[in-house]
């Protein structure tokens, strides 16, 4: 937050602000209702607090503050929007506060000063609680102390016994309690904070005796222990190491040129963040890695803006902040067509829908708190107009930002992210298409085809049927009347309600439709009942076909296949017409998109599609090759049938899809005799009429019940009056020669003007067709140069295509790696170039941009492992934020280089030699772990925890050892394994230790507490001794960038004290 006006503050004047907040002042808190509470600073526990009445006080630890954000910008606000709250925007601010994926909100309104004031000081009190140097215990204790009771100070031993269990602690029996309140000088059964605070120690130190025999008195015996324990270098400075240990003396007096340590303060820096195993040069941007091309780099990258599911949770401006705020660098923006103006959600699902200029605006305040470039990663479905709003909008609202013109005209290279530094950079993204089945969302990429499975090419799979089930029945029983088939003879087709499943349809008497249904639960799977699933449909049908199908009703083999019926029975299929014939029947018809499949003579697994396209005929070869039928070198279909139902909806050359079968019905049809000429002027009196003069030709007539049709002036197959018309004859001819000298006439007519019209004639058929050929041409041209105009304009507007420079989306052909430095591809997951495409990928990787996203079957929002795809040079591995597996692993990676959303990838990734499977063979080094101890855990429910924990070294191995069970939360020390266990370190840059608190619960089962993951590269070396060092993430550092997953998701209970050896 920018604190305006301020300046640099004096500290008398940062006191004073400090002191008011303590002081506190009644202010109008937005929540259900607007309220007036007194909101005040609690120093003693570090706490903003509301007091709601003398004996209830609800508060927001400093620590769980992520931002304070000025002005009426949380929904808190909206629901106050009828006029009678008075507070302005310069009056308001908000408290975003928590660890979810969702931030929690207070938001609140005074007057300008005390809210400039608040906006200040609770800044200072958040910076200040981010840099304190490790957990303050006297703070943490008199928090637990208030929330028994917040009126008093002191406790009640029955306040005592029913606190203990909520801090993880087992209460002793009685006679040991009272020894221990014996001990701390307690009288008259209360205590008193101080005898709360030695009572504490006490527990503590029963635990952990073995620290006793380790405690560092005296500042020799401590610089002893970091120079051979901890093998820390800079400890040979005596004056270091004092500076060191003064940090965690609880008493002044004892701050000494001599300091000693009692044995809570040498356990304070066990625990705390300077005995880390993190490194903290890496918390700083290394300025010197930032001037490589961008296709050097890691991009920290988000999928999505939703806070939950894929179908039906909140699109949220909020989630695009939390992103930004986390060091994201590129985000999707999924852009609709909205009431006047663009809106952003998860199209054809029942996501919530937010305001496109809204999402800008919320990009543009949270953009740059890493301050290297953002890529917006654009999914536009807008219409041309609202692309036109779209453009105008980033430009007014980006302003300078907006990166719209190449940094330099001539470099063959990607720009680095110091030279992009502050400029936001827009990916277009190619359209996806989108069905929903039961509760399943099943998108894909335009173009993208899916891989085909084993069933496809077997006899008994007859795809998607027309009038399913009453087909299916049909075919099963001519099949059986035909051969004599018995019960058990089957088929399977494409199920007609879900979009992914299949019905198997079989004999038994009558004919039985089972559902075949699909689950992406463990892996994708087929069932027909639950409790046996297979890899596939075609492995679940061999199954039936050996092992019998039960039910209540009959029990049965599959036994016979009902094979597809000929697909090459159709109107459009010639067996036995030769080049030559195909030729001309096209020619007699003058419409592009007319079109046969003939079977090629001699070859009985070889065939043509013969079609009109621009007036010309054209030939393209289809090889069968087994099941499968190959148009030209790439492009697969199961059938003919599909192959032609393909191309009437895609074009099949330039625009031109295939529209009219020629049969030799229609090829009779447009021969010369089906031509007539008009007696009288007509004018239609329906749409569906003919209007022409007198004189007028009218071609490809056809006498149909209800009247006749034809062709004239451009309207095709219109109905007109036959008693106003006559047949031509072969005396026609005569007549044209009479008239025109030549017995064959062309007529052109006017496409607006009925009575504009042309005649050419011509002294044979083959000079008529050549005069005729060449007026198409021209025609259909200039058609097409008009079609091509506005299908430009329909795809993108020219304002937005301007504002794309670097990221230029390539999807047509993406795995073909002949490429531009400018352009990105975006893959799905498991649609990524395969391992013999490796090298050319990586090749690819190093010139440009690759961005990776979920495929479609994780409507749940989870996430696949990033490790394979950054192991290959991808670059934006795009995850769902909200999802917490995996979001650890992208959190690690890049809270190297001080966040700053740019990780460079290492220089042996742009070697021609780089083999990332190569390098798995190859050990680095190793790293020795011993768990030992934790505190504060977190209470996962009524009972005490019972934990546990597991350390795995995550990339290229999923090595994994754990600690046993501890019946303790406060202060589990775990004794076993006895020995530090050993991990082997193939590729440093890509390898994650990761420590994962777990609870042991009465079924024997695990629950997540608590984890925390580190890049092994951000780890601190040292010689290869056990090591004492804590993952402080889990309170300061995981705090910014992956604290959300140091919750249990479930009670969302707090650990930002708990901390465990390695």
């Amino acid at each position: 937050m920018a604190r305006s006006g301020s300046g640099e503050m004096t500290e008398y004047k940062k006191i004073v602000i400090k002191r008011d907040l303590e002081m506190g002042v009644v202010m109008t808190v937005f929540r259900q209702k607007a309220e007036r509470l007194t909101v005040q600073v609690i120093m003693e526990t570090r706490q903003v607090a509301w007091t709601r009445t003398a004996d209830k006080t609800d508060g927001v630890d400093l620590s769980e503050i992520r931002e304070v954000r000025p002005g009426r910008n949380s929904k808190d606000f909206e629901r106050f929007k009828d006029g009678k709250d008075k507070h302005n925007d310069n009056t308001c601010f908000t408290i975003f506060y928590g660890s979810q994926f969702v931030l929690n909100t207070l938001s609140l309104g005074d007057s300008v000063d005390e809210a400039q004031k608040w906006l200040i000081g609770l800044e200072l009190l958040r910076e200040e609680t981010l840099a304190a140097p490790t957990p303050v215990l006297i703070e943490w204790l008199r928090k637990q102390m208030y929330s028994v009771n917040q009126t008093k100070k002191n406790l009640s031993v029955k306040e005592l016994k029913a606190l203990l269990p909520l801090l993880n602690y087992k209460v002793p029996g009685s006679r040991a309690l009272k020894d221990k309140l014996q001990e701390v000088g307690v009288k008259k059964d209360r205590l008193d904070f101080e005898q709360f605070h030695k009572f504490y120690n006490l527990m503590m130190f029963e635990i952990l005796d073995e620290f006793k025999r380790e405690a560092c008195s005296f500042i020799l015996d401590f610089q002893r222990f970091l120079i051979y324990d901890q093998k820390e270098l800079w400890a040979n400075d005596l004056n270091q190491v004092r500076e060191l240990m003064t940090i965690f003396i609880d008493d002044t007096m004892r701050k000494t040129n001599d300091p000693e340590f009692t044995v809570s303060e040498f356990l304070s820096f066990l625990f705390s963040k300077e005995n880390s195993i993190w490194d903290e040069k890496f918390s700083d941007i290394n300025n010197l890695d930032m001037n490589n091309p961008l296709s050097h780099y890691w991009i920290s990258s988000s999928h999505n803006y939703l806070t939950g599911d894929q179908l039906l949770s909140e699109s949220s401006t909020e989630a695009y902040v939390r992103c930004l705020r986390w060091g994201c660098r590129c985000v999707e923006v999924d852009c609709w067509e909205g009431p006047g103006e663009p809106i952003i959600y998860h199209g054809w699902t029942r996501t919530t829908k937010i305001k496109f200029e809204d999402v800008v605006k919320a990009i543009n305040d949270h953009a740059f708190v890493a301050s290297f470039p953002l890529i917006l990663s654009i999914e536009e479905h807008c219409p041309i107009e609202q692309q036109r709003q779209m453009a105008r909008i980033f430009k007014d609202v980006f302003g300078d930002k907006l990166l719209a013109e190449p940094v330099e005209q001539l470099a063959e290279q990607l720009p680095s992210p110091t030279q992009l530094r502050g400029k936001i950079i827009l990916k277009r993204w190619n359209r996806h298409y989108c069905v929903i089945s039961d509760d399943k969302l099943y998108y894909a990429e335009e173009c993208e085809e899916e891989d085909e499975d084993l069933h496809c090419s077997e006899p008994w799979f007859h795809g998607r049927i027309q009038e399913g089930r009453l087909m299916a029945e049909r075919l099963i029983h001519d099949y059986c009347a035909e051969t004599g088939g018995q019960d058990g003879t089957f088929l399977v087709r494409q199920s007609d309600r879900y979009v992914t499943d299949f019905t198997l349809s079989f004999r038994t008497g009558r004919v039985q439709h089972c559902r075949i249904r699909s689950s992406t639960e463990g892996g994708h799977t087929y069932f027909l009942t639950p409790n046996l699933h297979f890899p596939s449909v075609y492995s679940l049908i061999e199954h039936y076909r050996e092992n019998p199908l039960r039910c209540q009703d009959f029990e049965l083999r599959l036994t016979e296949a009902v094979p597809k019926p000929d697909p090459h029975l159709q109107e459009w299929f010639y067996s036995n017409l030769s080049r030559g014939q195909a030729e001309d029947y096209l020619l007699r018809i003058p419409r592009d998109g007319a079109f046969l499949i003939r079977q090629r003579e001699g070859e009985p697994d070889s065939f043509a599609i013969t079609f009109r396209g621009d007036g010309k005929v054209k030939h393209c070869r289809i090889q069968k090759e087994g099941s499968v039928y190959l148009l030209g070198t790439t492009t697969e279909f199961e059938s003919l049938v599909e192959l032609v139902n393909y191309f009437k909806k895609k074009p099949l050359y330039r625009k031109i899809k295939l529209r009219y079968p020629v049969t030799p019905e229609l090829v009779e049809r447009f021969s010369p005799q089906n031509t007539v000429r008009a007696l009288y002027s007509y004018q239609a009196k329906r749409p569906d009429e003919l209007s022409f003069t007198k004189g007028a030709l009218i071609h490809n007539v056809s006498k149909e019940v209800d009247g006749w049709k034809g062709d004239y002036g451009g309207r095709l197959q219109l109905f007109f009056p036959a008693n106003y018309v006559e047949e031509v004859s072969n005396s026609a001819q005569t007549d044209a020669k009479a008239q025109y000298g030549k017995p064959h006439v062309l007529t052109l007519q006017h496409k607006e003007q009925d009575s504009v019209q042309f005649d050419l004639a011509a002294g044979s058929l083959e000079e008529l067709f050549e005069w005729y050929q060449v007026a198409w041409d021209v025609t259909q041209r200039e058609q097409m140069k008009q079609q091509e105009e506005v299908e430009k304009k329909a795809e993108v507007a020219m304002e937005m295509s301007d504002l794309v420079v670097y990221c230029q989306p390539r999807s047509k052909e993406k795995d073909r790696f002949s490429y531009s430095y400018k352009e990105v591809r975006s893959f799905m997951e498991n649609k990524i170039p395969g391992k013999s495409r490796t090298k050319d990928f990586l090749r690819y990787n190093r010139k440009a941009l690759s961005r990776i996203y979920p495929k479609n079957q994780r409507v749940e929002s989870s996430n696949f492992d990033p490790y394979p795809l950054w192991a290959v040079g991808c670059h934006m591995v795009a995850l769902n934020y909200q999802t917490a597996k995996y979001t650890q692993l992208n959190s690690a990676l890049f809270s190297l280089n001080g966040n700053s959303g740019y990780v460079l990838q290492p220089e042996m990734m742009r070697s021609d030699d780089y083999d990332p499977h190569q390098e798995k063979k190859k050990v680095k080094y190793s790293i020795r772990v011993k768990v030992i101890a934790a505190r504060h855990l977190p209470k996962p429910g009524r009972s005490i925890a019972s934990p546990f924990v597991e350390v795995e070294l995550c990339g290229h191995s999923e090595e994994k050892f754990k600690t046993i069970v501890y019946d303790n939360g406060l202060n589990p020390v775990w004794k076993a394994p006895a020995e530090p266990v050993e991990f082997s370190v193939f590729e440093p840059e890509l390898s994650f230790l990761r420590f994962v608190v777990n609870e042991e619960d009465m079924f024997s089962d695990p629950n997540f507490l608590a984890q925390a993951t580190f890049p092994v590269k951000g780890i601190r070396s040292r010689a290869e001794e056990e090591l004492y060092s804590s993952s402080s993430q889990l309170r300061k550092k995981q705090a910014e960038h992956s604290e959300p997953f140091l919750y249990d998701t479930h009670s969302n209970k707090k650990i930002n004290s708990s901390k465990f050896y390695t």
